[in-house]
């Protein structure tokens, strides 16, 4: 397996040893050696019929940046239907459900603004906040750990986890664990840490990777659930496709870790610096016993996730639960200061955990990411995610947000980083940004990403496109340009046929935009040719119609029974009237003119 690093590029992630790069030939010959393999389908399709479900991505050394780049990911991913047809239907109910949410909510655009700005509020006084936030969890007898990356922050749990000779825990659903690859990490170390959340136990059973960040496994139908639930669960009992046979499952299985485990690991939706509070919104209870049960708890949080005041889970909790699910409150909200006596954990830890925020906050343009209160809506609604899948991104971040806050968490501008190429996976249609509960602006962001990768990349000399770019500035900063633009263009007519469209042009610069595209065939006459020809009589018309408005205007009109014949007139047989007083004087002009053109031909 290949892993990319911007110091080496791409090495074997087994022996470390350095991978040589192959040129585009090269590749595309393999491709095509491996689509024309009987051998190399026959194994794939084994592979499939002995597991019953679709491989899926393996897990990755680091889960921020694995594999291809996206434009090769997508074509991998284009070619499952399977997996589309399931994102398709899971993200249209969603959307349909947010929808509904949304529209009963008559100051949701409000809402909208006030979770950006309060939002804003911590990006400025990021560092002020995270002081007052861990003092007020000191003082409730929590710990704070600091983490500088997801090295670090792991280090820090398993040291946690051996004071406590811990060899199970269990753990509800954490974005910031699946980006420092927790689970894994405790494995090699002989730890059993376990999912609890429905859909991440379906990944981890699948040994799969998370292709949403709110819906880990909405790439897997119920079919697939089953037949991963019998071969990899311990004691799966009988099974159907439906879906409360699979949850119940799923129940049996959990509720023996849940009474036994003596830990749990959790992450954090939100942390409030005024009280030291932590809060987690879920929908399957999984969380609330996780927090309840184990004697102690283990929270690793992103440092972006504060609020300043308590108040502010208000507008939150308003957004937050209609933008990932649809539901009007999540039905397992739980909220926790520190440590209480005789209920719940007796010994809590917080992990404050950087791994490139920072890094993202220096960008003036970029960290509006950090306002993200991860809840997928920017997923459900993006037609590229639904169509290449979360897999695609190859980032534990898929999806619109992915393609903004990976990139920078990263530092990835360089060309060979497959990370870099994320910004451009999107239309710039700006369905995002209408659908982002905190109004992050991410079709701005993505054009920012895109210039940066350009200017890390440009080198000295000028490539095609920048020399286009400019030629195109030019072009269309100047009327004449653009009238001789449309001149040149018109010979390609002929190109377009009855249809009167061009498509694929398998020319070297517009090869891939036609490849997808149809171009519009340049009409016949163009619009300033059409105005030229008519403008005399636009201009009489005007002038008439001008004069007679005036007249109208003044109430001059060409004596006392003319003026009450007109107030006789209906409404409409006076405006016909008037209009016929307008445009006759250019009628006759117009006449004139043709019958001097006939004179001279004649």
């Amino acid at each position: 397996m290949k892993t990319w690093t911007p110091k080496h590029g791409y090495t074997n992630s087994t022996t470390n040893e350095p991978v040589k790069g192959t040129s585009s030939v090269v590749r595309k010959a393999k491709k095509v050696a491996y689509r024309l393999s009987p051998k190399k389908w026959e194994e794939a399709d084994r592979r499939q019929a002995e597991l019953g479900w679709y491989p899926g991505h393996e897990i990755p050394e680091d889960p921020l940046r694995w594999g291809e780049s996206f434009p090769q990911a997508a074509k991998t991913t284009l070619a499952n239907t399977q997996m589309r047809r399931n994102l398709g239907y899971a993200t249209t109910k969603i959307r349909s459900k947010r929808g509904t949410r949304v529209e009963e909510m008559p100051d949701w655009e409000g809402l909208r603004q006030s979770l950006s700005n309060i939002k804003r509020n911590v990006l400025a006084n990021w560092t002020d906040l995270l002081e007052e936030f861990e003092r007020n969890v000191t003082a409730r007898g929590g710990m704070v750990h600091w983490a500088r990356d997801a090295k670090e922050a792991n280090t820090i749990i398993l040291g946690l986890l051996r004071e406590k000779e811990a060899k199970q825990v269990v753990k509800v659903k954490s974005m910031a664990t699946q980006e420092t690859n927790l689970n894994e990490f405790m494995h090699e170390h002989g730890i059993d840490i376990r999912e609890t959340d429905l859909a991440e136990m379906i990944v981890q059973l699948s040994k799969d990777m998370p292709s949403h960040v709110v819906v880990p496994a909405i790439h897997r139908n119920r079919s697939e659930v089953k037949e991963i639930f019998e071969k990899r669960m311990e004691d799966p009992g009988k099974l159907t496709d439906e879906p409360r046979v699979l949850a119940m499952a799923a129940r049996a299985e959990l509720r023996k870790r849940f009474l036994s485990a003596k830990i749990a690991v959790s992450g954090a939706n939100v942390g409030v610096a005024e009280t030291g509070t932590v809060g987690i919104y879920e929908s399957e209870g999984n969380g609330r016993m996780c927090l309840t049960l184990p004697n102690t708890l283990i929270t690793l949080m992103g440092i972006e996730k504060l609020v300043p005041k308590y108040e502010d889970l208000e507008v939150l909790s308003q957004l937050l639960p209609r933008s990932a699910t649809g539901e009007r409150m999540n039905p397992y909200t739980s909220f926790w200061t520190g440590v209480t006596e005789n209920d719940g954990p007796q010994e809590f830890h917080i992990i404050l955990m950087d791994n490139g925020r920072t890094r993202v906050l220096e960008d003036p343009v970029g960290r509006e990411a950090l306002k993200c209160i991860r809840c997928g809506a920017c997923m459900n609604i993006c037609p590229v995610y639904q169509h290449a899948s979360g897999h695609a991104y190859n980032s534990v971040y898929p999806g619109p947000i992915g393609a903004i806050l990976t990139p920078q968490l990263l530092g990835a501008t360089d060309h060979n980083d497959p990370a870099a190429t994320l910004p451009f996976a999107s239309s710039l249609c700006g369905a995002c940004f209408d659908a982002c509960p905190a109004a992050i602006d991410i079709p701005s962001i993505l054009v920012h990403l895109r210039h940066k990768y350009y200017e890390a990349n440009r080198g000295g000399i000028p490539d095609v496109w920048e020399v286009g770019m400019k030629a195109a500035n030019k072009l269309m900063g100047s009327g004449k340009g653009m009238a001789l633009a449309g001149k040149a263009v018109k010979p390609l007519r002929f190109l377009a046929g009855p249809k009167r469209y061009i498509g694929h042009i398998p020319a070297p610069i517009v090869k891939n935009w036609t490849f997808v595209r149809n171009v519009p065939a340049a009409p016949a006459q163009s619009f300033r040719e059409w105005w030229k020809e008519h403008e005399s009589l636009h201009d009489a018309e005007g002038e008439a119609a001008a004069q007679v408005t005036h007249q109208c205007h003044c109430g001059k009109r060409a004596g006392a029974a003319g003026a009450q014949q007109d107030e006789a007139l209906p409404d409409e047989a006076r405006r016909a009237k008037v209009r016929r007083q307008a445009v006759a004087p250019a009628r006759a002009a117009a006449a004139s003119g043709r019958e001097e053109k006939t004179a001279e031909a004649e």
